[in-house]
């Protein structure tokens, strides 16, 4: 069960329309998993520094059971999804960072209890 949380100071009406369903759609293939499970925020016009700059930035977090525990694994899917971003909001690699969190199957919950017990 992924989760994708985008923070960028760039406005809403700079985002392409349908950005969360295609983070969806692009978070489910990199990672592997089914749409269905991938769960995506995207936060807009924040007031964000990114290395010293407040020119337009952005940040993702990507938490998943499974899929984002070594740094094999986090460099096939850094360079995917800054494909997927760069693309989608015109911004280049280096005003763009993502952070990696592995999450084990207790810490989510869901239907009343934990994935673990899914």
């Amino acid at each position: 069960m992924p989760f994708v949380e985008l923070d960028t100071s760039l406005p809403a009406e700079r985002l392409p329309p349908g950005l969360a369903q295609t983070l969806c759609s692009a978070t489910a293939d990199i990672l592997g998993k089914p749409a269905e499970r991938v769960n995506v925020t995207v936060r807009s016009g924040l007031p964000m520094v990114l290395s010293g700059s407040a020119e337009p930035c952005a940040q993702l977090v990507v938490s998943s059971i499974g899929v984002v525990g070594t740094a094999e694994q986090n460099q096939k899917h850094s360079a995917r999804f800054f494909d997927v971003l760069t693309a989608q909001l015109g911004l280049g690699p280096e005003r763009i960072v993502i952070r990696f969190y592995p999450l084990e199957p207790w810490q989510i919950g869901k239907n009343r209890t934990v994935m673990t017990f899914l």
